[in-house]
C-alpha cells in the first residue's frame, strides 16, 4: 500500500487514475524483475500486488513506481491548478506482505480489487453502473465468480483505458489462489488476514 500526502486531494479522480496508469507503462517498460499484477485507486492510497523475483528488485520496482507516479500525478496538479506542484506525493514508505498461502493469495487479490466496497465507493450513481472498481484493474482479471463459464471479458465502456500489468507468472496469483474458490463481484474485503499457512 502507498499512501498520498493530503495536499495531493483524492486519487479517485480522472486526471490522477491517468497519471498512475502512465507509471505503470513505466513500470512495465523498466523491469521484468519486478511486474505490478494488480491494482487500485483509493481515495488517499494506492493498493498494488506485485512479482518480484528478489528483494532487491522489489525495493528498486517500488521507488521507480514511486518516482514515475508522484511526477505524473503533480504534473496533473500542475495542470489542474494552472501553477506548478512540486514537493512529496508519498506520505510514507510503502507497506508489504508477503504472500505465502493460495489462501493468503485469494485475500490479496479479493482485497485489492474489491476494496472499493470496503470504503464504500461503489454506491455513486456512476459507480452503480460498474460490477468491478474503474480505478483499478478488476476489468483485466479473469477470477471474477460471473465470468465463469463465459468466453469473454468484462465490456468496458468506450473510451475507457486500462492500467498496464501484467500477467502473474507465481503459481500462488495465477493458478493456486483459485483452490479457495472464485471471487465475486459483490465481495466487500475485511482487513483481517489469515493465519500463515492456511
Amino acid at each position: 500500500m502507498l499512501r498520498v500526502d493530503k495536499a495531493t486531494g483524492t486519487l479517485r479522480r480522472r486526471a490522477m487514475y491517468h497519471a498512475i496508469r502512465e507509471a505503470t507503462l513505466v513500470a512495465a517498460r523498466n523491469s521484468e524483475v519486478f511486474r505490478i499484477v494488480h491494482l487500485s485507486i483509493q481515495r488517499t492510497h494506492v493498493h498494488l500486488l506485485v512479482e518480484a523475483q528478489h528483494k532487491t528488485a522489489l525495493a528498486r520496482g517500488m521507488q521507480g513506481f514511486k518516482i514515475s507516479a508522484a511526477k505524473q500525478i503533480n504534473a496533473a496538479i500542475s495542470k489542474e491548478r494552472g501553477e506548478r506542484r512540486r514537493g512529496r506525493v508519498f506520505s510514507e514508505r510503502y507497506h508489504v506482505e508477503i504472500l505465502s498461502s493460495r489462501r493468503r493469495a485469494r485475500h490479496a487479490l479479493a482485497y485489492v480489487l474489491n476494496n472499493w466496497r470496503k470504503h464504500r465507493e461503489d454506491s455513486g450513481a456512476r459507480s452503480s453502473t460498474w460490477l468491478v472498481d474503474p480505478y483499478s484493474t478488476g476489468c483485466l482479471f479473469n477470477g471474477w465468480k460471473q465470468l465463469e463459464g463465459r468466453l469473454t471479458m468484462w465490456a468496458v465502456p468506450d473510451g475507457y483505458l486500462s492500467m498496464f500489468v501484467w500477467l502473474p507468472r507465481t503459481w500462488l496469483l495465477s493458478v493456486g489462489w483459485r483452490m479457495y474458490g472464485l471471487i465475486d463481484g459483490h465481495e466487500v474485503p475485511s482487513a483481517q488476514v489469515s493465519r500463515p499457512g492456511r
